[in-house]
């Protein structure tokens, strides 16, 4: 099965839609969270996921904070504010859609959260050590989460030792092996100074992992950014992918 693995949209329409050109042709799409958030074109991103074939999807830390059930304080100003406009702009329809997403789903031989396996909101999983603990936190081969934004891969070594670390370099297929906790980074705000839109594409039959990049109109997201009185910080970061 050929499976289109996505993360971190936040209301960037455009990257969106480029990434689902580019995947081509999948059997499932496995949404990791955070559909808003940050950008412009919450309800379009969400109505463009929630239509898509064979989606499963789980809940974000931003899509949780739209729907008023994580504090604000424990975000930052800038994405307190988007927040607040993402809860102003949102139609009922696509709150309550929101609000059907589960924190944690299983496809096959794959656990998906948003954060990570022992908090699947909320926690980032960007080093070694913290990836070894949340081993024991899902029973099946693989992990896929979001959150942090940047593409990585952790491979399980023991309960005693730090998890051995990746990043898997674009366009390249990666063999799969038990057990391993894997990231595709963010469609739309990519954090690792690469600002091509970050995915993967997943082959479950053959476990081949296929991280991916493609261009967008970064120009035409930050002039809505800008037009809807978003922070400007939201604009400026995609053209750096920081």
């Amino acid at each position: 099965m050929r499976v289109l693995v996505l993360s971190d949209i936040h209301a960037n329409l455009t990257a969106l839609d480029a990434v689902l050109k580019d995947a081509g042709t999948v059997d499932e799409v496995w949404c990791l969270g955070d559909i808003v958030g940050y950008g412009p074109d919450p309800n379009e991103c969400i109505q463009r996921i929630r239509y898509l074939a064979n989606l499963t999807c789980v809940l974000g830390n931003h899509d949780a904070a739209v729907l008023g059930w994580i504090p604000l304080d424990t975000f930052h100003q800038d994405a307190r504010h988007a927040i607040y406009w993402t809860r102003s702009t949102l139609s009922r329809e696509n709150l309550e859609w929101l609000a059907e997403i589960p924190e944690r789903q299983t496809r096959e031989n794959f656990t998906l959260v948003h954060g990570s396996p022992r908090n699947p909101v909320w926690e980032y999983l960007l080093d070694p050590i913290s990836a070894a603990q949340n081993f024991a936190y899902f029973e099946t081969d693989y992990c896929l989460i979001g959150h942090t934004h940047i593409p990585l891969q952790f491979s399980f070594v023991s309960p005693e030792y730090p998890a051995r670390w990746t990043q898997p370099m674009v366009r390249r297929q990666v063999h799969l092996h038990p057990r391993a906790i894997l990231n595709p980074g963010s469609v739309g705000q990519p954090r690792d100074h690469d600002p091509r839109a970050a995915y993967a594409i997943l082959d479950t039959e053959e476990a081949l992992w296929h991280a991916r990049r493609v261009l967008y109109d970064i120009e035409a997201v930050q002039e809505r950014i800008l037009n809807a009185d978003l922070p400007r910080r939201h604009a400026a970061r995609l053209s750096d992918g920081w």
